[in-house]
């Protein structure tokens, strides 16, 4: 079973390597896993520093969706036409 870590532990190793730069020498300091140590340094950056790209893609997410409905409409209002006109799709 892996050990759990308390947040002020976490935060105490994330100082440290940033003022490191070295997460591997922090990680044998405190005698926790480098690829632990690597983890939580990744997830800090996502929690402080969002991905562009994920912003990005929730705005293009937003128009698809937008456009969508469009197209839906357009499509109803299209059968509606042919059903007047007694036309069958």
């Amino acid at each position: 079973m892996s050990p759990t870590y308390t947040a002020e532990f976490k935060s105490q190793v994330l100082r440290e390597v940033q003022e490191t730069g070295n997460a591997s020498l922090v990680a044998r300091r405190h005698q926790v896993k480098p690829e632990t140590v690597r983890r939580w340094v990744r997830e800090a950056k996502r929690e402080t520093h969002p991905d562009p790209d994920a912003l990005s893609l929730a705005d293009e997410n937003e128009r698809l969706k937008r456009l969508l409905g469009e197209k839906d409409l357009q499509i109803a209002m299209l059968q509606d036409l042919l059903k007047k006109k007694g036309i069958r799709p």
